[in-house]
């Protein structure tokens, strides 16, 4: 087989790998890579979706306002108009 770049089963999940509990270098610092090291993250990237689904909300309910608006001025004319010519027949008919 060729040769990868991707970490072995071993390094994965065997003692000091990626998610062990143990100290790991990254950038010249140590950090400790824990529970809640990993839940602290967790919630950052949480609250980035969350702050993106807000967004496209709003957004969203910008829209839907807008189209009720105009479906509503739509509606409001259109039935302004026919009773406009309910009336206009009404009259007609009693003129004559």
């Amino acid at each position: 087989m060729g040769s990868s770049k991707a970490p072995s089963w071993s390094d994965q999940w065997g003692t000091g790998g990626f998610g062990s509990e143990h100290y790991y270098e990254e950038d010249g610092k140590l950090k400790k890579s824990g529970s809640s090291t990993k839940m602290a993250d967790a919630k950052a990237v949480a609250s980035a979706g969350v702050d993106k689904a807000k967004a496209a909300a709003i957004v969203g309910a910008d829209k839907a306002k807008s189209a009720a608006v105009v479906g509503a001025q739509k509606v409001k004319s259109g039935t302004s108009a026919g009773l406009k010519w309910v009336k206009n027949q009404y009259q007609k008919r009693t003129a004559k």
